[in-house]
């Protein structure tokens, strides 16, 4: 049984796709066709999902800015660009990985999905909360600072301060899994399940909208289901009310403080700006990852 298992597994990874052909045209089809090796395949993952977060920052930073300025919308957009085209990068890429492991499983297709959806919110997670403390350490101290630190110099204080734990470097992680994880989970499984159920448009046009409708719904559904989780990192990973004492410790016990103490609609404060930037911007990544994907499969 676990021969066969694991037979299963190296086939999924490895396979080559058989493709039929005549005795004359055969050696043709063994010129054109290139072998789909585990290197290439994650390459191509890693790339599409990469310019997925380039895209998206380059078209969707101007809503950042808009309320400040009225020209200069691409100042300051370096630093994003850094920092979200590789997290693309892992959340493509880690969903690929998980979605080949569960279509192993006895998973429905579309539960197989949300699952990889949801263990490639999980993954990009852990990866990146610490930049996110650190980032955000820097922002809520930017005043206090004579000279502005590093990002490395800064995390190297919160470590020596407060460790590698959930009180230093790691601070808010349970409420960054479940604000990716979340996300991550309706993002991919609401896009893929609703693309297969709608029938495609033979015009590429009306494809390019129906495919760009559906991720923008279905960032806008995920953004609306983990905005209290986003609350809750804020929270916890920002300054504190008063000095010295902690008042906003773990995910739910800081979801449930701000109910008890400022309302339900707190729970959802920023809500607008933010289904504005991910909202079209899910639509933006998502269509950007399948076309540069299919571009790279035909031509490397």
């Amino acid at each position: 049984m676990s021969d066969r298992l694991n037979a299963r597994f190296l086939t999924a990874f490895l396979h080559v796709p058989r493709v039929e052909t005549s005795p004359k045209s055969q050696n043709k089809t063994m010129t054109t066709n290139k072998p789909r090796s585990v290197l290439r395949e994650a390459s191509h993952q890693i790339i599409a999902g990469g310019s997925a977060g380039l895209v998206e920052i380059c078209l969707m930073h101007p809503l950042d800015v808009v309320k400040t300025r009225i020209f200069g919308f691409y100042k300051g957009i370096l630093p994003p660009i850094l920092a979200e085209t590789p997290k693309r990068a892992v959340k493509f890429f880690t969903f690929e990985q998980y979605k080949k492991v569960l279509s192993l499983t006895s998973l429905s297709p579309g539960v197989a999905l949300s699952a990889a959806g949801l263990g490639s919110g999980l993954t990009e997670a852990v990866i990146v909360n610490p930049f996110e403390v650190v980032k955000v350490s820097l922002q809520a101290n930017r005043d206090s600072f004579t000279e502005q630190p590093s990002a490395f110099a800064q995390a190297r204080r919160i470590i020596e301060s407060d460790g590698y734990g959930l009180r230093g470097l790691n601070k808010g992680l349970t409420s960054t899994l479940g604000r990716h994880g979340v996300f991550n989970m309706i993002y991919f499984g609401f896009y893929f399940n609703v693309k297969d159920a709608i029938p495609a448009n033979p015009d590429p046009t009306l494809e390019f909208l129906r495919k760009f409708a559906i991720g923008l719904t279905s960032g806008t559904i995920s953004s609306i289901a983990n905005i209290p989780f986003d609350v809750a990192k804020s929270r916890i990973q920002g300054p504190q009310p008063e000095p010295g004492a902690i008042k906003y410790r773990t995910c739910f016990q800081t979801m449930s403080l701000v109910y008890r103490e400022e309302g339900f609609l707190a729970l959802y404060k920023g809500l607008v700006p933010k289904i504005m930037r991910l909202g079209p911007g899910g639509g933006v990544m998502l269509l950007v990852y399948e076309y540069v994907s299919i571009w790279l499969q035909k031509n490397w």
